[in-house]
């Protein structure tokens, strides 16, 4: 049976994937550190994302949990079907709960590569993002060695992690953005430069965080949320994040207008 993807397609990674996709923040213990509370029901969430609702773009990071996701991501949806993608981030070290320090060294970003290719069980990073620029290290130093593991094999497209419109110029002088992952949402971060820069750039835009943290959804503003993303561009993408299998599901009726 042929699902529908939520929301429509776009082009990512050279893959053609639904717009809606799933951000995977949400699968870990309080401080976004360690274990879920319910392992089981993180394996059905992930599950039902791609096998149930059609998501195809999965979005991870090294530094959830850190590491808890990814090794979910594995033991729930490995193998991975064809179409799927499944995007992660390296370059945020995570010393405690709560608690999120930019790293990259080019020794660090080249080990955090290596290790998250053995967790997914890949031989490629199909999309892996700067999680962050580090202001400590030279930008070409931490493109460049991304983009040394990308001439390797071991990276297919190179992303970018909030990110401003000139360090984005910067970056594209250099290497093909595959795609930038900011936060953007209807609440506190309404506006942002990059997403108009993208557009004009071609490049796809992935909005972080895009109920607010999950206030958005408690205030019942789900719905209206995620077609103001959908609405700003064909280029956006967004990447709602959750725990529970009825949220997920309610993610994907609003952006389909199915009942589901």
């Amino acid at each position: 049976m042929t699902i529908t993807p939520p929301a429509g397609t776009i082009t990512l990674a050279g893959k053609t994937v639904s717009r809606l996709g799933f951000g995977t923040m949400r699968l870990t213990g309080p401080g976004i550190w360690g274990d879920p509370a319910d392992r089981a029901t993180a394996f059905s969430v992930l599950r039902q994302a791609v096998h149930t609702y059609g998501i195809t773009h999965i979005d991870t990071a090294d530094a959830y949990g850190p590491h808890t996701v990814e090794h979910l991501i594995h033991d729930a949806l490995h193998p991975y079907p064809e179409h799927v993608l499944i995007a992660t981030k390296v370059g945020l070290a995570r010393p405690a709960p709560d608690t999120w320090v930019p790293h990259g060294h080019p020794v660090y970003l080249r080990a955090c590569v290596e290790a998250s290719l053995r967790r997914l069980g890949m031989d490629r990073l199909e999309l892996c993002y700067l999680h962050r620029i580090d202001p400590e290290v030279p930008v070409a130093d931490q493109i460049g060695t991304l983009q040394a593991l990308k001439d390797e094999g071991k990276i297919g497209h190179i992303g970018l992690s909030k990110v401003t419109p000139e360090q984005i110029r910067t970056v594209t002088d250099d290497i093909t953005v595959a795609a930038v992952q900011n936060v953007l949402n209807m609440s506190g971060d309404r506006h942002d430069p990059a997403l108009e820069f993208c557009r004009d750039l071609s490049i796809p835009y992935v909005p972080y965080r895009p109920l607010d943290a999950g206030t958005l959804a408690r205030q019942g503003h789900t719905d209206a949320a995620l077609n103001w993303l959908l609405h700003l561009g064909n280029h956006v993408a967004p990447i709602p994040s959750t725990s529970s299998p009825e949220h997920l599901r309610q993610l994907v009726t609003v952006v389909t207008g199915a009942r589901l």
